[in-house]
């Protein structure tokens, strides 16, 4: 299902093959974040201050324990005004809806607005993958992707952040002060490819200014 609030649930059988619809309202279709240590009070602040009629997609890679169930998806719902739902192998994308990537599953974003997931090797130690979300979401969606960097250690999302900007994209990053760990912001603001680096409290603001098409 492709779920959307103030949208009615669209089945996947519905919807022609092979085919994204884009929200004719929106600049961008997708926003990719990704976070680590830190990552829930992060997640919950953006994700929180997002309307009910924000128009793209969102797409989420939190680091977890793999050997747990999560429940990022449910914990994040009850503080957002989206739908938020742990993705599936072969959900579909729609406006205004958030998929997280499950434990121990890299997840990817096809050219038709359906999510894979997939257990290939890890990278840099990790599944799931900000890197992979990105270089999907760059490859499927080009200029019309927004990648966000937001607290954690490591540097994972620095290099596929890097072929969001290639293709054309938006990169976002939390900046050090307001991150818990800025592992992961400091190593994507090192690459020289993120647009805006932002405290906390200002990152939904500058999406939903970007995906209006309203940023400066």
């Amino acid at each position: 299902m492709c779920y959307s609030a103030g949208l009615e649930a669209i089945a996947v059988s519905e919807t022609p093959p092979h085919v994204w619809w884009p929200n004719p309202r929106a600049a961008f279709d997708v926003v990719a974040i990704a976070a680590s240590a830190g990552g829930l009070r992060a997640l919950t602040s953006v994700l929180s201050a997002l309307s009910r009629d924000f128009p793209a997609a969102v797409t989420v890679v939190q680091h977890l324990d793999p050997r747990h169930r999560s429940l990022m998806a449910e914990l994040l719902s009850r503080q957002s005004r989206l739908p938020v739902k742990q993705a599936e192998d072969g959900d579909r994308l729609c406006p205004g809806s958030v998929f997280v990537a499950p434990p121990d599953r890299h997840l990817l974003v096809n050219p038709d607005g359906t999510l894979s997931l997939s257990r290939a090797d890890l990278v840099h130690f990790l599944r799931p993958s900000a890197d992979l979300l990105f270089e999907s979401v760059a490859a499927s969606f080009k200029d019309r992707a927004i990648a966000v960097v937001l607290t954690g250690t490591g540097a994972d999302g620095s290099s596929g952040l890097q072929a969001i900007k290639k293709m054309g994209g938006t990169v976002v990053s939390q900046d050090e002060g307001t991150s818990e760990f800025f592992g992961m912001p400091s190593a994507a603001i090192q690459t020289g490819q993120v647009d805006f680096v932002l405290p906390l409290e200002e990152i939904a603001s500058a999406l939903t200014k970007l995906v209006q098409g309203d940023a400066t």
